[in-house]
């Protein structure tokens, strides 16, 4: 296999795709690394196996992905599945581990398209057997054409939730309960993004469609939840919660919670990056330009890793990180890069009018975002609770990693996936420091856990 690569794509993606597919149109060399067996990311996820009796349920969006997929597949990119990046370094050598096999290459440039992470959701006993997130069982069916086990509550807040209630709706699973955070304050708030989002009616309308097919389902639906607890001792057997000022409980064998997505940023932080923190989703992103580049000559982000706007966009950034990076490499002059580049500009900034509307309307919940209770786990790989890090708090610590030297907090084998983003809430709210000072926890390698074995028969070849 070549070793050196005009273009080294990390993901599979809408936006990964769409980069590779442009590029070897404009001529590129382009290496694809993608963690799963097939193309699509999570968005398109098991689309070239999907059963055409899901086509009712996963609906026009999730299936127009399937071109895109055609079309990389029939391009000349080289493409490595079930492959990760343990190791990426400033010349833009990455290391990759498939099963056994270690081996390194190099691009001249190289893409960012990882997509978005679940934000967890630490409530009292959030980790019993029968509770996951709602993006995780909308993977599930879309993977293995399983659904969840009812009746099923859904919690949280977000588009995606919605989408995942009408799925199971579609699939006639027993649906106890939608328990939604967002409150009539959130609808409010969001009123002055209402004029952007309007020309985006097609959104709006859509999502009209979704509460109706719940509502027609007879859910019962409840707005405005705080105190969300899960019921049970083995396994989860229900919901707590407080809905105007009255507690609820909801019985139920599987709990799906959600409070958002937040950009994967683990990339972007091994090389140093820079990032920004947007407050009303409360997550870190990486500063981009219109191109998707970073501050760092040659890094270039494309799709939700580079901020959450959704599948369209991430496939239009794709487009258009391909086409910089063939001009930055002098394959094409900048006026026919300006050319290339006009109607995917367009459709981007179109795509994106409808996101501070609905980010304000599904902020994440402030319960879900600083634990009130001392009791609910944090760290599920140290079982460190959150009264543990405001131990460490009280005691001194102002940062990330600090805390994580004095509690282990982020050092399993997550290496704070799970929970670096509620510890750095903790700091901020005990301390009423402004959050976007704070700083996140160092990234180190290797980014995966991996074997002795792996790593000594790493297969370094030649220096390019």
């Amino acid at each position: 296999m070549n070793r050196l690569y005009d273009l080294v794509i990390i993901g599979a993606g809408p936006g990964g795709l769409a980069a590779a597919v442009t590029a070897d149109k404009l001529g590129l060399s382009v290496l694809v690394v993608d963690e799963q067996p097939e193309p699509g990311g999570q968005i398109y996820r098991s689309i070239e196996r999907s059963l055409p009796e899901n086509a009712h349920v996963l609906g026009d969006d999730y299936f127009a992905g399937k071109q895109l997929v055609e079309s990389f597949r029939a391009s000349g990119v080289t493409y490595l599945p079930n492959t990760s990046v343990w190791n990426i370094e400033g010349s833009f050598i990455v290391d990759l581990v498939s099963e056994q096999t270690t081996q390194r290459v190099r691009g001249r440039r190289v893409l960012f398209s990882i997509g978005a992470v679940e934000r967890p959701v630490p409530i009292p006993n959030w980790t019993l057997p029968g509770v996951m997130g709602a993006a995780a069982a909308d993977i599930l069916f879309k993977s293995t054409d399983m659904v969840p086990e009812g009746p099923v509550v859904l919690a949280g807040s977000g588009p995606l939730l919605l989408l995942s209630a009408c799925h199971l709706v579609d699939n006639g699973v027993d649906i106890a309960a939608m328990v939604e955070t967002t409150g009539l304050g959130d609808y409010f708030k969001a009123i002055p993004f209402l004029p952007g989002a309007l020309r985006r009616s097609s959104y709006l309308l859509k999502g009209l469609r979704m509460r109706w097919k719940v509502k027609r389902a007879n859910v019962p639906q409840y707005m405005g939840c705080r105190d969300l607890a899960v019921i049970g001792k083995e396994r989860a057997e229900g919901l707590r919660f407080t809905c105007r000022s009255k507690t609820q409980e909801v019985a139920a064998a599987t709990i799906l919670l959600h409070e958002g997505v937040v950009p994967n940023l683990r990339l972007t932080q091994t090389l140093n990056c820079e990032h920004e923190w947007y407050d009303p989703q409360r997550y870190w992103r990486p500063v981009l330009d219109q191109w998707g580049r970073t501050n760092v000559p040659g890094v270039s982000v494309a799709g939700d890793a580079g901020g959450i706007f959704g599948g369209k966009t991430a496939e239009f950034s794709g487009h258009l990180a391909a086409i910089e990076t063939a001009c930055d490499l002098e394959i094409i002059t900048d006026s026919e890069r300006d050319r290339l580049a006009q109607p995917y500009l367009k459709k981007n900034h179109r795509e994106k009018l409808i996101r501070p509307f609905l980010d304000h309307l599904f902020p994440p919940s402030r319960q879900a975002l600083v634990p009130p209770d001392d009791a609910t786990l944090v760290c599920r790989c140290e079982e460190l609770t959150a009264g543990q890090i405001r131990e460490a708090i009280a005691q001194g610590a102002r940062h990330p990693a600090q805390i994580k030297g004095q509690t282990r907090a982020g050092m399993g084998p997550c290496q704070g996936r799970m929970c670096a983003a509620t510890i750095a809430e903790l700091i901020a709210d005990s301390c009423s420091l402004d959050i976007a000072t704070l700083g996140t926890q160092r990234v180190r390698t290797p980014l995966q856990p991996m074997t002795i074995e792996q790593l000594a028969g790493m297969d370094f070849g030649e220096e390019a």
